[in-house]
């Protein structure tokens, strides 16, 4: 695959294409114009919620956007949702008592597009008296679709959580996990960031086979998959989770390194 060349590029944001301070490097900003200036569109892949996305559009400052691991659509020039695939309150009020049932410690929020919601004790780790952030009941939260739905729990440790999660879910939803803390983050059936960006790619007449995918999480997983059983690329992160290490076609430097400018230069 010497001669590969990508005809769609999809990149994680935090640990990926985000140094540990939370900027991109003027390396990274120069590769990534070099090939859009070759007519490959960035697409970044996010569990970002869109509110977190407006820093970075100093960067990438069009394109599209997969939020929420796949279930949100971003147009980052309109700074417009396009696209949204939710969690139906039936689905959310099922998940949300099965887990309080099995471990009451577990509390929970709630992302609809640009707005969050959060049950007073729950403790937002960034959002504390941020915009379109508020408290509300459970019983609020689960009466209306959302894109994804975050359960805590400050106890446990994060593997047993999320294995709690998982059993509890079953497949009624998509669970995944992005941080070091006991934190679930679900979706709807079926929506991961594969998803999202095949959806994205869709609309530029590119298949997996054309993909350079850069992550460093389990909520990555899914799309490396993708790409790699399609035929392209998956690039972990040297200091990326072992599962996703697995899951890879190829491992770069670290984001502190500019680990995906690096790769895609030797492309």
């Amino acid at each position: 695959m010497s001669d590969w060349r990508p005809r769609l590029i999809a990149s994680d944001m935090d640990g990926t294409l985000l140094r540990s301070d939370d900027t991109v490097s003027d390396a990274t900003v120069a590769e990534l114009e070099r090939w859009a200036d070759d007519g490959v569109p960035l697409v970044l892949a996010t569990g970002r919620p869109p509110r977190w996305m407006r820093r970075i559009r100093e960067v990438v400052r069009s394109g599209t956007a997969v939020c929420c691991n796949g279930a949100v659509l971003l147009d980052l020039g309109r700074f417009e949702i396009v696209d949204e695939e939710a969690l139906p309150p039936a689905v959310l009020a099922e998940i949300t008592a099965g887990l309080r049932a099995e471990q009451p410690g577990t509390w929970f929020a709630v992302e609809y597009g640009l707005e969050f919601r959060h049950e007073p004790v729950y403790r937002p780790r960034w959002d504390v008296d941020a915009p379109g952030v508020a408290e509300a009941s459970l019983e609020e939260m689960v009466a209306a679709p959302a894109a994804k739905l975050l359960a805590r729990h400050e106890d446990l440790g994060r593997d047993e959580f999320m294995v709690l999660v998982e059993r509890v879910v079953g497949d009624r939803a998509t669970v995944t996990n992005s941080s070091s803390d006991a934190l679930a983050e679900i979706s709807a059936r079926g929506v991961t960031k594969a998803t999202g960006i095949a959806r994205v790619a869709d609309r530029f007449g590119v298949g997996p086979g054309e993909v350079v995918v850069f992550g460093d999480m389990p909520n990555d997983i899914a799309a490396f998959d993708w790409v790699r059983e399609g035929g392209g690329r998956a690039v972990a992160m040297a200091h990326a989770h072992p599962d996703l290490l697995a899951a890879a076609t190829d491992v770069t430097g670290t984001n502190d390194d500019d680990g995906v400018a690096a790769f895609l230069a030797s492309l």
